[in-house]
C-alpha cells in the first residue's frame, strides 16, 4: 500500500517543476531561453496569418527534416573519412524514453475533466441566471467580446495575447506598487459603481444579503 501511495505521488514534483520553468520563462530569468521560446511562438503565428496551419506544418517538418539528413549524412561521411565507429549521431535521444506514463495520463486527465465539468457548472449558473448580477456581468463581457471579435481575429488575439504573456509580467514585476495602486482604485470604482446599481434595481441584489 505505500508503494502505490509514494508512485500516485511521484508526478507532483515533476508538475511543480514545469510551473516553475513556464514561470521562469515568462518572467525572463534566462533571457536565450525565453527568446528563443517566445520568437518561436511568435514566428509560428505570424506564419500562420499567412499561410494555411497544413502549410506551416509541412514546412517545419520539412526545415527540422533538412537539418537531421543533413547532420546524419555529415556525421555518416566524417566518421566514414576518420575511419571510427562513433554509431548513430542521434543514439542518446533514439534511446530515451519518450512514453507517457499511465498515472500521468490519468492525473491529467483527471485535472481536465474536473476543470471542464466546473466549467459546465458555471456556464449553467450563468445562463439560467442563478445570480442576477453575475449572469447580467457576463452578458456585458459577451457584449464587449462581440465588439473585440469585429476588430480583431482569433490568430490576432493570440499574438496579442503571446506578447502580452511574455511582457505583463516583467512589468508588473518592476512597477508592481504603482500597478497595485491604480488597480485598487479601478476596483473600487467598479464596487461603488455595482453597489448603487444593486440599490436602486429591485432583484439585484445577492442571496447572501
Amino acid at each position: 500500500m505505500e508503494n502505490n501511495s509514494v508512485d500516485k505521488q511521484e508526478p507532483e514534483p515533476a508538475a511543480k517543476h514545469w510551473r516553475e520553468q513556464v514561470v521562469d520563462l515568462l518572467y525572463w530569468r534566462d533571457v536565450k531561453t525565453t527568446g528563443v521560446v517566445f520568437g518561436a511562438a511568435l514566428l509560428l503565428l505570424l506564419s500562420l496569418t499567412m499561410c494555411s496551419i497544413v502549410s506551416v506544418c509541412s514546412y517545419i517538418g520539412l526545415a527540422l527534416l533538412s537539418v537531421t539528413i543533413c547532420f546524419r549524412i555529415y556525421k555518416g561521411i566524417l566518421q566514414a573519412i576518420q575511419k571510427s565507429d562513433e554509431g548513430h549521431p542521434f543514439k542518446q535521444y533514439l534511446d530515451q524514453e519518450v512514453a507517457l506514463s499511465e498515472d500521468m495520463v490519468h492525473k491529467y486527465s483527471d485535472m481536465v475533466l474536473a476543470k471542464l465539468n466546473k466549467t459546465i457548472g458555471e456556464l449553467r449558473r450563468l445562463f439560467l441566471v442563478e445570480d442576477l448580477v453575475d449572469s447580467i456581468k457576463f452578458a456585458v463581457l459577451m457584449w464587449i467580446l462581440t465588439y473585440v471579435g469585429a476588430l480583431f481575429n482569433g490568430l490576432t488575439l493570440l499574438i496579442l495575447g503571446l506578447i502580452g504573456a511574455f511582457s505583463c509580467p516583467i512589468v508588473y514585476e518592476k512597477h508592481q506598487t504603482q500597478i497595485d495602486h491604480y488597480l485598487a482604485l479601478v476596483n473600487n470604482q467598479i464596487k461603488d459603481i455595482v453597489g448603487k446599481i444593486q440599490a436602486k434595481v429591485p432583484g439585484m441584489k445577492r442571496k447572501t444579503e
